[in-house]
């Protein structure tokens, strides 16, 4: 079982760094894990947000935010209802892209790759960590269905906490559980002067990583 969450104690950073392609000679992750660490200790909202690009089965995109729980030499992963339109897109096309931005910071980094889903047991350790409330919104929510009003969606959220009482544990609704994209393409931008942005591009192809710079 594996189990890797959102830092919060992050190491310092100088800002003034100038990104370039040697930097990422030890594999895009540790960069990642830096950017990552420094959003945190900067207080920006939410850091660990993604833009999360998925394509349905006709070829057609969509986008919304959700939040990285996980990020590791697999991959990153997030956790929703399988039922929602995100997952369905997904068992559809497996493949997407999720895109980090830290504005404050000027920064974002931009990853591409397959999609699998996690394990079973990776999904109960995640799941053991979320607030009860949470877990309960889980199970009452049919996500991405149509419901009547806002008083259906609170009485559901009443329903699932009558069920599960206020002491038992709450299981993993079967419908429920993690993502994993394995990156094949990840860019970091750095933002500076005059639109004379860093971006820095690595690829895998053939099993291993390709790195280069590109113009703004």
């Amino acid at each position: 079982m594996r189990v890797n969450y959102i830092p919060t104690a992050p190491a310092e950073e100088p800002s003034d760094i100038d990104l370039g392609p040697e930097d990422l000679e030890g594999g895009w992750l540790p960069y990642a894990r830096r950017w990552l660490a420094a959003a945190v200790s900067a207080g920006v909202p939410e850091p660990n947000a993604i833009v999360l690009g998925t394509v349905d089965e006709h070829g057609h995109p969509a986008t919304r935010t959700v939040l990285c729980k996980g990020i590791d030499a697999e991959g990153v992963t997030f956790f929703t209802n399988y039922g929602s339109d995100k997952a369905r897109h997904l068992d559809a096309v497996p493949y997407a892209s999720a895109t980090f931005v830290w504005l404050p910071l000027h920064r974002q980094i931009g990853i591409r790759g397959p999609v699998v889903r996690v394990s079973a047991e990776e999904t109960e350790a995640y799941w053991r960590t979320r607030p009860r409330g949470s877990q309960l919104g889980a199970w009452a929510s049919q996500q991405s269905q149509p419901i009547a009003s806002r008083a259906d969606l609170d009485h559901a959220l009443v329903e699932a906490g009558e069920k599960f009482g206020v002491d038992d544990d709450i299981p993993v609704p079967p419908f429920w559980g993690g993502f994993r994209i394995s990156p094949d393409f990840v860019e970091f931008w750095q933002g500076r002067p005059n639109r004379m942005h860093n971006r820095v591009r690595t690829r895998l192809v053939d099993g291993r990583w390709h790195t280069q710079r590109l113009q703004p």
